[in-house]
């Protein structure tokens, strides 16, 4: 049991049922989507793979309330509801898992820290960057809540194995990423409007759905950004609709080119109306000495190239690696995209429980969000990214 757990989550009894629970987690979870069941699997599987206490599924909130009833009993919640704000209050609630769309996750966020809960919030942070500075502020005012935003591809091995590589020197000095995140899912020019496609409702479009995944990934691997200069494309921009069509007013499409802190350069780009592609997340780090290759389409495997070598080396991810070892002691048979997600469920009750901090906290979220906000301003100018002050991860 690690250190401090038991300060943080201890109660007398549990309020529901009388019963003793000193060791136990109470959790919450706000919709039942895809990221939804993902978050729920995470939960109730986090103690299966990493030991420790089952946390408790204490409340799951979604409308209709039957829809809530029924969910409840597939992801194995005790109760169900249609008042996020009651679930808030629940005191038999721990931490909350936020899985909504996109606008309201400030309300529903900023709402769980002024209850003292921690907090998990699927990406994007916010709708728009004064949203997601303000919500880093109150994260910064209430140090006892832990906060993690949903940036789940950070925690494949294969991932971890290129980071470690950079941080050793293993490929020299990195000078410069080439980054693309494309997926097909919007490139339908019948594909129904949706919330996704508004400001108020989605806030920005590829950025915000699967640039900022990149992003996140760039920024571990290569350091902060100094400045970008992009720009972006609405590809459809009308869709139907019951009421005949609507205008489409995020970007479809975005182009950058980064120059870091460091003084490396770097490309980015990404589309959700690539026909084709379902998650071509993929990256390239050449440094002076190697250069370091990944595809999430082919999750398991890291290319590593080092200088007087004549081509690539494939490392597959594999038992060697602890965090693979977890789920399966076999080589070959593969890691999945649910696995990353009970990762990082484990790294969030880890960090409740006084160890390191999960990452990426608000205040990281905060630096992708400058970033990808940067990129949807720039309309083909440079512009600077300012970082300010907060201490979390």
């Amino acid at each position: 049991m690690p250190t401090g757990w038991r300060r943080s989550c201890r109660r007398e009894a549990d309020p529901v049922s009388g019963r003793q629970s000193p060791d136990s987690l109470g959790v919450a979870l706000i919709g039942t989507g895809f990221m939804g069941k993902c978050h729920a699997m995470a939960w109730r599987n986090v103690a299966t793979v990493f030991g420790g206490a089952q946390p408790r599924l204490e409340v799951l909130c979604d409308t209709p309330e039957d829809r809530a009833q029924a969910m409840a009993g597939q992801f194995g919640f005790a109760r169900a509801s249609a008042d996020w704000q009651a679930a808030l209050a629940d005191p038999a609630v721990d931490v909350v898992s936020i899985t909504t769309p996109n606008g309201l996750h400030r309300p529903m966020a900023e709402a769980a820290l002024r209850a003292g809960k921690h907090v998990w919030l699927e990406k994007p942070m916010a709708l728009t960057l004064e949203d997601a500075q303000a919500m880093a502020d109150l994260a910064a005012a209430h140090p006892g809540q832990v906060t993690v935003l949903g940036y789940n591809y950070l925690r494949n091995p294969a991932f971890q194995a290129a980071r470690g590589l950079i941080a050793q020197g293993a490929i020299g000095r990195p000078l410069s990423f080439r980054g693309v995140y494309d997926e097909d899912y919007s490139a339908d020019p019948d594909l129904p409007w949706s919330w996704r496609m508004t400001h108020a409702g989605g806030g920005l479009g590829a950025l915000g759905d699967l640039g900022c995944h990149l992003v996140s990934q760039m920024v571990a691997l290569m350091g902060p950004v100094a400045e970008v200069t992009a720009m972006t494309q609405i590809a459809v921009p009308t869709r139907p609709s019951p009421d005949g069509p609507c205008a489409v007013e995020n970007e479809d499409s975005a182009l950058a080119l980064i120059r870091f802190a460091s003084g490396a350069q770097g490309s980015f780009a990404t589309s959700r109306v690539a026909r084709g592609r379902k998650c071509r997340l993929q990256w390239e780090v050449q440094g002076s000495d190697g250069t370091l290759v990944f595809d999430q389409e082919s999750m398991n495997e890291l290319w590593v190239h080092r200088a007087g070598e004549a081509g690539f080396t494939r490392h597959l991810s594999g038992p060697d690696q602890p965090e693979f070892a977890a789920f399966c002691p076999a080589p070959g048979h593969n890691f999945g995209f649910n696995e990353q997600k009970v990762i990082e469920c484990r790294d969030l009750m880890r960090a409740i429980a006084g160890g390191p901090a999960a990452e990426p906290g608000f205040a990281a979220g905060l630096r992708i969000e400058r970033i990808i906000h940067a990129m949807a301003a720039s309309n083909g100018r440079p512009v600077r990214i300012v970082e300010e002050s907060h201490e979390d991860a």
